[in-house]
């Protein structure tokens, strides 16, 4: 369960510490008080999209810190080579005013992404927005997808569909009118013509870039290897440096036995002279191997014009053009073969299909099986949310797709309502009102929590459209969830807010110019208090106040007979 979470200069909250409890915790206060600001902080830390622009005014950067408690053993922190968690986890995200984050589960570095996939199997959050994705039918297959726990049958059957796909793509590649096919011919066939005329051979521009280089160079260095030849062996008139060193050896080692240092000399003058012999014949070798032409560089030129010019067209190295002509040899092959191939290719693509066909049946029937269940359970959901005469059931359509498939299988799914009794059952988009489609994603989101794993659920303001009874059933609904998990609810209804065990208030003030949220548990009477402003408004009466009383006796009872 979340226990604490920790707010440091998000928006107009300068710094809050709120403590949860186990069960039902509700969240209250005026429009703009800074509730909302509650929630983005925790999706925050739990690693979804934020914005610096969250960061409050004039401070460099904002922190939010989640302490959760209670918690099974998670392998995902293993498996992410982070230290299994001990008996809390601690995860904190700063976001800096120049876009950057530093997130941390117990005080270890991590990426944003690692923080969202951790964050995930701890809290779930459902907001406003989630009944609007009630009304878009591209989203049934997902919830459906995911109370059949189809996952495993849906991976298989994309495997097999993908399959289809590419020797569709190959087919259709292959497919051409004899123009086309005539065209691409001609264009394929002098392409690989000019590049076989080249000849090239793999590294050849760089080698002949290379000798160019010396050619551009060879005066230079010519005179330069003369003039080492000549200061190493000397000329008629002149010793070298070879004679000078070996004078020097002779010289040295005729009077090497006097002293020890003498001797150790003369071994060094030695290795010298071996050195300077050897690097004057190399120079020999180099200068006598060295043959230069001016007809050479104007064919080396030439050569590398030629290359240059087919760059242009195939590939900025040899290696590349050489790659690109055996692309066109293997296509010139595919196409004056194309009627083979497309014959090979469509038998795959028939055993291919049956397969697709084969586990998309698997996952058909797992999902239709899976509908019937989400129907009943729903049903029940909406029975306890004072709702027993709405009908609900999952509406399969055959797949408008080739073959009858698409990436998401053979059918297409959409969710139907009748609201009323004798009623025909329309998509839900058409029929349902703003309180039914509030109470009926409720429902939703129970049956799906139920077995996910995430020990917290955290309600924002989802209550909207819902009053009265409803709003009571709904409380209900929403406390006795919370025996099984954490819940966090954020709400304007008092039948809501007098269910829950833990009770904050959200409440926005001014102090030396600036805008503040403070963020505080309420004991009975500030319950009653904010009870009664639910109820009746800014000004509370000995009235509301008693009637706020009375909601909070009543939500006593209902706890303690449940």
């Amino acid at each position: 369960m979340l226990s604490l979470l920790h707010i440091e200069n998000i928006a107009i909250i300068e710094s809050a510490d709120i403590s949860f409890d186990s069960g039902f915790n509700v969240l209250t206060g005026e429009t703009g008080a800074g509730k909302s600001i509650v929630i983005d902080s925790l999706s925050a830390v739990l690693g979804e999209r934020t914005s610096r622009e969250l960061i409050r005014t004039g401070a460099k950067s904002a922190l939010v810190t989640a302490v959760f408690t209670g918690l099974p053993p998670l392998s995902w922190l293993e498996d992410n080579g982070f230290p299994a968690q001990g008996e809390e986890l601690l995860l904190q995200r700063e976001i800096q005013g120049d876009g950057r984050n530093a997130c941390r589960v117990n005080g270890r570095p991590m990426t944003v992404a690692q923080l969202r996939e951790l964050g995930r199997q701890l809290l779930n959050i459902h907001g406003q927005h989630d009944g609007q994705l009630l009304l878009d039918p591209v989203c049934h297959l997902g919830y459906l997808d995911s109370f059949g726990k189809t996952a495993p049958l849906l991976e298989a059957y994309r495997a097999a569909y993908a399959s289809v796909s590419d020797l569709h793509r190959k087919i259709a590649a292959l497919e051409m009118d004899e123009a086309e096919r005539s065209r691409r011919v001609d264009t394929l066939t002098y392409q690989i013509k000019e590049l076989e005329r080249a000849e090239l051979r793999p590294g050849e521009d760089e080698e002949l870039n290379s000798r160019r280089t010396l050619l551009r160079n060879a005066g230079k260095l010519m005179d330069a290897m003369q003039e080492a030849e000549f200061a190493l062996w000397g000329s008629e008139d002149s010793q070298g440096a070879c004679d000078l060193i070996s004078n020097a050896e002779g010289a040295v080692r005729s009077v090497s036995q006097v002293d020890k240092q003498l001797e150790e000399l003369a071994e060094k003058l030695t290795s010298l002279r071996y050195a300077a012999g050897d690097a004057a014949e190399t120079l020999r070798d180099l200068s006598q191997d060295f043959d230069f032409s001016p007809e050479e560089l104007d064919q080396l030129e030439s050569r590398l014009d030629v290359i240059y010019r087919l760059k242009k067209k195939y590939g900025p190295t040899v290696a590349d053009m050489l790659e690109y002509l055996e692309k066109c040899r293997q296509e010139l092959e595919q196409i004056q073969f194309a009627d083979d191939t497309i014959s090979r290719l469509a038998g795959q693509v028939e055993k291919a299909r049956k397969e697709a066909v084969k586990r998309g049946e698997a996952l058909t029937k797992a999902r239709q099986k899976g509908a019937r269940e989400l129907q009943k359970r729903v049903q029940e959901e909406l029975r306890q949310l004072d709702m027993p005469k709405v009908r609900f059931q999952t509406e399969f359509a055959p797949c408008t797709g080739e073959d009858g498939m698409d990436i998401n299988g053979m059918e297409q799914v959409q969710f139907l309502m009748s609201a009323n009794l004798g009623e025909a059952m329309k998509p839900i988009q058409k029929v349902a009102s703003g309180g039914e489609l509030a109470r009926i994603m409720l429902a939703l989101k129970n049956v799906l929590a139920e077995d996910d794993g995430v020990g917290s659920l955290v309600f924002d303001e989802v209550d909207t459209g819902v009053s009265g009874r409803a709003a009571q059933k709904v409380a209900e609904k929403m406390a006795a969830v919370a025996r099984h998990k954490q819940v966090l609810c954020v709400t304007h209804l008092p039948q809501i807010a007098a269910m829950a065990d833990a009770h904050f208030s959200v409440e926005k003030g001014e102090r030396d110019g600036r805008t503040f949220t403070e963020v505080k548990r309420l004991d009975r009477e500030g319950r009653e208090d904010e009870l009664a402003r639910l109820i009746g408004g800014a000004a509370v009466t000995p009235a509301l106040r008693k009637s706020a009383g009375e909601l909070l006796s009543q939500a006593d009872r209902f706890r303690s007979d449940s």
